[in-house]
């Protein structure tokens, strides 16, 4: 079910609907149709379901052909948006080329997390009156404040300008909304994470309550939350909590994998280098029909990543891929940058080589290079067998935040100089083999770029860093507009809302 311009916020009675877990591992209940909210919540059954609904809103990560993987790295100075024409996805089209436009921006990137907010406003208010263990409900409580911050800091990155609701609201309020300033956005999301991280358990059960916020994951979605802002000092403090010692394990758990391919085996999920993981499964059976609709479970990004009409000769030493829809082609400005790293493999499928020594070929697709996603591109034993179409049920996770991330956010936050910050360097860089190298703001950035390529980071961290304009003019980049998405043109009609300036 998806709802337009925050509407899912009059529906009478307050619906929670789409029930269902995002994976086969995660929070698992059965789905349980809908219920009014004001009868709901009576007991701590009703609680967890709740609490599966708010987090299953996450799945936007890599969820559904609007997912954020594949539109932010569209929009990255190392990724096209590709597809298999010009007016394949108009939103991801136009971000790649920055003539995206109030009509043209995909509204779910609003709807989707502004009903995350609804979920999770409506739980905060129910819990309290649910009679269930009180250290349980305490938990129940801080996960959905930290899912609230989550959802709120996609928000204001994504538009900035936003309304900032805490509380469900109800129709006679819905048309005198108005926008809040972005720094009282912030405000309230700090206040989410500080409440949760006080109560949220250190350490969890990666088998029985994987993909579930720890004190760890609220400290480095903390940490993030003041890196952005240029909160530099706290950003240093929150992530070196979460960081340890820098190549060791830390107090949660966490260490980063010997091995960078381990990161993208299928049934690597919540290994320890993931502090925050979006789950996928195959075994919601989705199809055309529910696809996008938030009920189902599958990673479209494996899809979308993958090459067009895939083949291979017999004898063929090439990876045995399904085909796919050849989206975020990397650039061969990126490509030159990588070639040489040893990461590269992990990182990029490089078609072009394959197809000019005889071992695959494809159909090359839109703005097409031959250098595809590896890192999300499926192989042939990852495909679906069960119900459902095969396409729309793989079940890679993906990272929302992971161990490598936050060394290098802590080392920028430490201004890219001094011992712990080289340290934080060298410990990312000796996971793949690589020397040290002086410390620099700039010698951070650019291990970001090739340590991160693909995952969504790329645009925001142009963007925060300054740098968009000069790496992305060439592409129709305009500061001051396209640093952010314009406001979906059905969310100002008959609303107090103002669109963003210059769309």
């Amino acid at each position: 079910m998806k709802f337009n311009k925050l509407t899912f916020l009059l529906i009478a009675g307050a619906i929670i609907n789409t029930m269902i877990s995002c994976s086969d591992d995660f929070l698992q209940v059965d789905p349980k149709g809908q219920f009014l909210s004001g009868s709901y919540y009576t007991d701590q059954e009703q609680a967890y379901t709740g609490l599966v609904a708010a987090y299953d809103v996450m799945r936007k990560n890599s969820g559904g052909f609007e997912n954020m993987i594949t539109m932010m790295t569209a929009g990255s100075d190392d990724q096209y948006a590709g597809g298999g024409g010009a007016s394949d996805g108009a939103g991801i089209q136009s971000f790649s080329n920055f003539t995206i436009s109030p009509t043209t921006i995909p509204q779910s990137f609003w709807n989707d997390y502004y009903q995350g907010i609804f979920r999770t406003n409506i739980l905060l208010v129910k819990l309290p009156g649910v009679p269930m263990d009180a250290t349980l409900k305490a938990r129940y409580i801080a996960e959905t404040k930290a899912l609230r911050a989550f959802y709120y800091f996609n928000l204001v990155n994504l538009f900035k300008n936003i309304p900032l609701t805490t509380e469900p609201i109800s129709p006679d309020q819905f048309y005198n909304i108005t926008q809040a300033k972005p720094a009282d956005v912030y405000i309230q999301i700090e206040k989410d994470l500080t409440d949760a991280i006080a109560v949220l358990p250190g350490g969890i059960n990666r088998v029985t309550e994987s993909g579930r916020f720890n004190k760890g994951a609220a400290q480095a979605l903390l940490g993030k939350v003041y890196l952005y802002q240029g909160k530099n000092a706290l950003a240093a403090a929150q992530l070196a909590l979460v960081n340890g010692t820098p190549g060791s394990t830390n107090q949660y758990g966490n260490r980063l994998l010997a091995n960078y391919n381990d990161l993208w085996v299928v049934s690597n999920k919540y290994n320890t280098e993931s502090i925050l993981e979006v789950a996928h499964s195959s075994a919601g059976n989705s199809g055309w029909g529910n696809w996008g609709s938030g009920s189902d479970e599958g990673n479209t990004v494996n899809v979308m990543a993958g090459p067009r009409g895939y083949s291979r000769p017999v004898g063929s030493t090439a990876p045995n891929l399904p085909s796919g829809w050849s989206f975020n082609v990397f650039t061969q400005e990126f490509y030159d940058v990588i070639k040489t790293d040893p990461r590269f493999a992990a990182t990029v499928l490089d078609l072009k080589a394959l197809k000019t020594a005889g071992q695959a070929d494809y159909i090359p697709g839109y703005q097409d290079t031959g250098y595809f996603l590896n890192k999300f591109t499926p192989r042939q034993t990852d495909v679906h067998t069960g119900a459902g179409d095969a396409v729309l049920n793989y079940k890679q996770n993906t990272y929302a935040i992971r161990l490598a991330d936050t060394y290098l956010m802590e080392a920028e936050a430490l201004g890219g100089t001094g011992a712990r910050a080289q340290a934080l360097l060298d410990a990312v860089r000796a996971r793949v083999g690589l020397p040290s190298v002086p410390v620099t703001l700039n010698a951070i950035a650019d291990e970001r770029r090739l340590e991160l390529a693909g995952e969504g980071f790329r645009f925001f961290d142009l963007v925060r860093t300054g740098k968009a304009a000069a790496k992305l003019s060439s592409r129709g980049f305009v500061a001051g507009k396209h640093d952010i998405f314009p406001i979906p043109y059905r969310e100002l009609e008959n609303t107090k809302l103002v669109q963003n300036p210059n769309y």
